[in-house]
């Protein structure tokens, strides 16, 4: 193996493993940004031996095991909790005497502190902004650079949110465990909202020249994968899994040849992938399996459950669409929510039901700014002949999107109705 191809592989192990080196040392030092910088230096000295001595058999266990032994150090030199060192100090004895099983005693152990970092890296004393770039960062392994060009936001601006982060995590002096009694549903909220905002930025990007990213969506379920391992009794992770599964399935059609979107009911199924629909169902029904009363996310997952069962558009079950909508709506009343119910009873009912639920939304506060109230009102007044009314809607629609791809379909749709035709 060549000194390149040793770097690439190291690399790409640091990329799998580096979020549970850090999560073990943070347990120890109580200090993400310190936990960084000496799981950092675990994967330098990688760099530095592995090329020559080649990789070992275990090398999350070799990482964590050196970053853990760079803790030990610090916490020696600052003379810090003596008695807190000399417990670990006889863990490390303990492991170093039975090295074959070292995997096996790390992996025992990760779990619950890799799930604390998870939890922390969410913590509500923090933006959403920066709960998601520290994620990404500690959870996702990625650089702040490949951050910054997922969100279209200059590094500079990711390196500071993710440094303000950590000094505000310091400050606050957060446990690092997982959160027990009435405070872990809360806790668990955040770090859903965060997988999701990550996912939906990649599913349908807010800005920019590219209608999706998928980098960002594989992230989202790469953690989410690693949450619903960590936390299996939890319905609503497995209802987020299984959610981002059966979106993620459409992504490779939902572009077109130059790269244009397609929409849902006009996308060719046959290359959805159907293996990912698959491992969706199966997250759907085992958090289905755990509760009577369904989360926004289990309920979400139910409602792609629909489409993804479908074969051909006609099939799809608007009705029990429309119905799941109701009792999201019930749950989280939201005029979001209340738009998509009305694109599914329009669906179920006729354009006519739906846009008289559009109108009774026209002056929602939060749905001033936002291009769908308008793009769906125009889809609907179309449906119903009133093409003039849709050409206004749809260029209104235009001028309040921030992605270049939409903007380009939503005036062709306008052009479309001008013309007196359905898009």
């Amino acid at each position: 193996m060549t000194a390149t191809d040793a770097h690439r592989a190291i690399e790409a192990i640091w990329r799998i493993e580096s979020a549970k080196v850090i999560a073990v040392v943070a347990r120890m030092v109580r200090d993400v940004g310190i936990a960084e910088e000496l799981a950092q230096d675990a994967f330098l000295t990688a760099l530095a031996q592995w090329p020559e001595a080649g990789v070992p058999k275990n090398p999350g266990a070799w990482l964590t095991t050196t970053a853990r032994n760079r803790a030990v150090d610090l916490l020696r030199r600052r003379k810090r909790a003596e008695r807190k060192y000399e417990e670990i100090g006889r863990e490390l004895e303990s492991e170093e005497a039975a090295m074959p099983d070292l995997d096996t005693a790390l992996d025992d152990d990760v779990g619950d502190e890799l799930l604390g970092l998870v939890f922390t890296a969410c913590h509500p004393v923090l933006s959403t902004d920066a709960r998601v770039a520290l994620t990404l960062r500690l959870i996702g392994g990625l650089t702040t650079d490949e951050i910054a060009r997922a969100f279209l936001v200059a590094e500079p601006t990711v390196a500071q949110r993710i440094v303000r982060a950590k000094k505000t995590l310091g400050a606050a002096k957060p446990s690092f465990e997982v959160p027990r009694g009435a405070d872990r549903g809360e806790r668990l909220a955040s770090v859903l909202q965060v997988l999701y905002l990550i996912f939906n930025e990649g599913y349908a990007a807010t800005a920019g020249g590219d209608w999706m990213r998928p980098q960002l969506c594989e992230e989202a379920l790469r953690m989410g994968r690693i949450l619903a391992g960590l936390a299996p009794q939890e319905p609503e992770v497995h209802g987020l899994v299984a959610l981002m599964e059966l979106q993620a399935s459409r992504l490779k059609a939902r572009l077109g040849p130059t790269g244009e979107p397609v929409l849902l009911l006009d996308q060719d199924r046959g290359r959805w992938d159907h293996l990912q629909i698959r491992r969706g169902l199966v997250e759907l029904a085992k958090g289905e399996a755990l509760t009577r009363e369904p989360g926004p996310y289990l309920l979400q997952a139910a409602i792609a459950a629909c489409h993804a069962r479908a074969r051909v558009p006609g099939e799809t079950d608007w009705a029990r669409i429309a119905a799941l909508y109701g009792q999201l709506a019930a749950l989280t009343p939201s005029p979001v929510v209340e738009l998509n119910r009305a694109v599914a009873v329009a669906m179920a009912d006729g354009p006519a039901a739906g846009l008289a639920i559009v109108d009774g939304l026209a002056g929602e506060p939060a749905l001033a700014e936002y291009h769908l109230l308008p793009s769906v009102r125009g889809d609907f007044l179309a449906k119903l002949g009133r093409f003039d009314e849709a050409a206004v809607e749809f260029e209104r629609a235009a001028g309040l999107t921030r992605n270049e791809r939409e903007r380009v379909l939503l005036l062709s749709r306008a052009e479309a109705a001008a013309r007196g035709e359905v898009a």
